[in-house]
């Protein structure tokens, strides 16, 4: 099936997985433009990526990095930088990014983490990232856009043999560490540029693994078998329900509301 090419934003381009994504768009003849906070970054992003400097801190800076894209893919981390880096990167940073774009509409593909919904691991309680990135899925799915919630098992630890994708609902592994599922960066590029152009993929949220096989030869059959989140609802299907919206931070509160508002606007 011929793909209609599409104009991409990578946020988080200089990143791990950011940097495949740019690569993965470009190689499926997508128009990419890719978020740096500094031209000396782009040195790391391949010729034919379009450069926007911006910082997702400063939504003042995102104006012209959202004017006019198709589609958004979404690879934000904070790791290293604690409770303040995931709070303002993680979940800031997204909802900066939907802020920009206002009641413009655009197909979203966030990157979240498998065990998102883990709240009393000793990870999320020294850092809470866990807590942000599973907000920030809130504000896309309150956001009324059509999206894709990609929940990816640990980078890298996969065997040589060990590409068959596997698509996960509900969110229920919590070891923390790598027997919770593993993936391949690439694949993970993969599925997130591949979930822009497909209609499978709307509006549903899973965790991403590969186990023991080779590499599928399509990705809507498998996102063709996951269930859709409920319409309205701020978690992804059969995610455990511990994170309270009558116990979350006002203004967090008031963010989601903020994001529904945009596409309230834009149907009047």
């Amino acid at each position: 099936m011929k793909i209609a090419p599409l104009t991409v934003l990578a946020v988080g381009a200089t990143g791990s997985i950011g940097r495949l994504v740019v690569e993965v768009a470009l190689a499926q003849c997508h128009a990419v433009r890719a978020l740096v906070r500094s031209e000396a970054k782009a040195r790391l992003l391949p010729a034919q990526a379009q450069v926007v400097v911006g910082d997702v801190t400063r939504p003042e800076s995102l104006r012209a990095a959202v004017d006019g894209v198709d589609a958004i893919v979404l690879t934000l981390g904070a790791d290293g930088l604690g409770k303040a880096g995931a709070e303002q990167v993680s979940y800031g940073g997204v909802r900066n990014v939907l802020a920009a774009l206002g009641s413009r509409r655009a197909r979203i593909a966030l990157m979240t983490a498998i065990g998102v919904t883990d709240r009393l691991s000793r990870y999320n309680l020294s850092t809470e990232a866990h807590d942000w990135k599973r907000r920030s899925e809130r504000l896309v799915r309150a956001s009324g856009l059509p999206y894709t919630i990609v929940r990816p098992g640990w980078f890298d630890y996969n065997a040589a043999d060990q590409h068959r994708i596997v698509l996960l609902q509900g969110d229920r592994r919590h070891a923390g560490d790598p027997s919770d599922g593993v993936i391949a960066r690439r694949q993970i590029a993969q599925v997130l540029v591949c979930s822009l152009s497909s209609d499978q993929a709307l509006r549903k949220s899973f965790e991403l693994v590969a186990e023991k096989g080779p590499e599928p030869k399509s990705f809507d059959t498998l996102f063709a078998a996951l269930d859709a989140d409920p319409q309205g609802a701020l978690d992804g299907v059969r995610d455990l329900p511990n994170m309270p919206l009558q116990d979350e931070p006002q203004y967090v509160r008031g963010d989601l509301a903020a994001v529904a508002a945009l596409r309230v606007a834009d149907a009047v």
